[in-house]
């Protein structure tokens, strides 16, 4: 897989004034991007708008592993060297199609929302809390952010774009315009996996693949959340309902925000990440994560919202036996869900299989 990802001054060396350029994104497919695109990929990857500089928002959303972290870890570590955040970076790749929080009467659940927790409701939120972070892009506020774009090279493009806006807060609110823009762009968004192709008529499943795609609508039940129906708002498969569920994953000892002095970890080791439904403030709901799309998951390892599975091997293999081997205790033990998973009778071939199907889920096949 080739890498579209230019860092620091080449990347704000870029021109945008013309009104489509032609950008090699990470599948190595020629695609168009607009101008208010392109401005947004420089901001995705500029390493100036940290505090101190060297993060950008392609730190922990590297095109090469599906926009998931750069280096594989099991949480991200910030600009400030030894602060981590304490959950897993999502790749923000597809999440242009989550929907706004709401609960669905009919189903009685939640969906929708972006982060593991559903807490905001637009990429353009979603973009600005990075940057405000202390464990992340570490900047105190959005003024600071500012002042160093008003600084980069690319600035004058951005003007003519939006036009000069003397509000911070106006100035701000564009920067997460174009930030969005880009993030719904066909470069984060390409839909060029062996699946995709294979939909299309255009290629065959080997029998190992064919055999794991049946186990996943059936036996293997990761269908009931990870659909394999078109999305509404994509119009494609996305691999996800956008609920939330309790997997029973396990605290996992390997977490660096355990290790994150006060104020930010009060109280080390015993941290319990309760997901939804500490935002909710609902106990109902505590220990439930948003269901992510697989689209490029062989390439965002580690799994869980904590980073608790290396390998998607270990992963189906949990969701296949958590009840029927020795696993730690769940995370939070009160909403598991006993239903869908933890003894499904999966044979080792037979999670090899869906494993392998997992795998054509992978951009830059064609």
């Amino acid at each position: 897989m080739n890498s579209c990802v230019v860092y620091g001054k080449t990347m704000a060396a870029w021109s945008v004034g013309i009104a489509m350029l032609l950008s090699s994104c990470t599948t190595g497919v020629r695609t168009a991007l607009s101008e208010k695109e392109l401005l947004g990929k420089q901001i995705f990857f500029d390493e100036s708008l940290s505090e101190p500089a060297g993060q950008s928002c392609g730190t922990c959303h590297e095109p090469s592993k599906g926009f998931a972290d750069k280096y594989g870890r099991i949480t991200s570590e910030g600009a400030v060297q030894g602060l981590f955040s304490n959950r897993n970076a999502m790749t923000c790749s597809y999440v242009a199609y989550v929907p706004a929080l709401y609960y669905d009467d009919e189903d009685e659940t939640y969906v929708g929302g972006l982060f593991w927790d559903g807490r905001v409701n637009s990429l353009e939120e979603q973009a600005g809390q990075p940057f405000i972070n202390p464990l992340e892009m570490g900047n105190k506020d959005s003024r600071m952010v500012v002042g160093k774009f008003r600084r980069t090279a690319y600035y004058p493009d951005f003007v003519r774009l939006y036009g000069e806006i003397a509000s911070d807060d106006s100035l701000f609110s564009k920067i997460l315009d174009a930030l969005a823009a880009y993030e719904r762009s066909v470069e984060v968004n390409p839909y060029t996996s062996k699946y995709d192709a294979y939909l299309e008529g255009k290629c065959k499943l080997t029998k190992q693949e064919k055999k794991g795609l049946a186990l996943f609508k059936e036996k293997g039940m990761c269908a009931e959340c990870h659909v394999l129906e078109k999305d509404e708002r994509a119009g494609r498969v996305l691999f996800t309902d956008h609920t939330y569920d309790n997997l029973g994953i396990p605290s996992n000892p390997d977490n660096p925000f355990f290790h994150v002095s006060p104020p930010y970890n009060t109280v080390g080791r015993d941290t319990m990440d309760l997901g939804l439904g500490a935002f909710l403030g609902d106990s109902a709901e505590f220990g439930k994560f948003r269901v992510p799309t697989l689209r490029n998951i062989a390439l965002t390892a580690p799994y869980g919202h904590n980073g608790y599975f290396k390998t998607l091997e270990e992963i189906v293999h949990f969701y296949n036996v958590r009840d029927v081997e020795d696993y730690p205790a769940p995370e939070y033990a009160a909403t598991v869900n006993r239903e869908e998973l933890g003894n499904l009778g999966l044979s080792p071939e037979e999670e090899a299989a869906i494993v392998a199907f997992m795998q054509a889920l992978t951009d830059g096949y064609r």
